[in-house]
């Protein structure tokens, strides 16, 4: 009896995903693009390890107006964002500087204190997932940078 709760998975019927091959390109015209595929913070050390409670996934977009400098915060938790429109530089506590433009896609620093700020006329318009938990901030500002 065991063999027959195999059998879709056999034939393939409940096929697993595990990449965009998947999806029949040719008929379907499903496009797949990967924005980012990484363990690493933006500024090249592994993410930390996930809470153990209950995990709450959070979807912002955020539109910042031009000439707006963005105070020194942390992010308790780990997020990646990318951009929609605009430039935004972010500042690490330390002094590096990173430049995103459209379409660029980043995961954040984890507890690290950086700045934002938007370069040129347009404002900036990011999508962000954070992957926190119901009792954990998104962002903590700070008094210093």
């Amino acid at each position: 009896m065991r063999f027959f709760l195999f059998l879709p998975f056999l034939l393939g019927v409940f096929s697993p995903v595990f990449s965009d091959e998947y999806h029949d390109k040719e008929s379907s015209g499903v496009q797949i693009e990967t924005l980012l595929k990484s363990s690493k913070q933006r500024n090249g050390k592994l993410l930390p390890k996930y809470p153990t409670s209950k995990p709450e996934i959070t979807v912002l977009k955020i539109t910042i107006p031009p000439n707006t400098v963005l105070p020194p915060h942390t992010h308790p938790v780990i997020n990646s964002g990318v951009i929609l429109e605009g430039i935004l530089e972010l500042t690490d506590k330390d002094g590096t500087k990173q430049i995103f433009k459209k379409d660029d896609a980043f995961n954040e620093v984890v507890n690290i204190i950086h700045t934002g700020k938007v370069i040129g006329e347009s404002p900036v318009v990011v999508v962000v997932f954070y992957a926190g938990t119901k009792k954990l901030p998104l962002t903590v500002l700070t008094k210093n940078n």
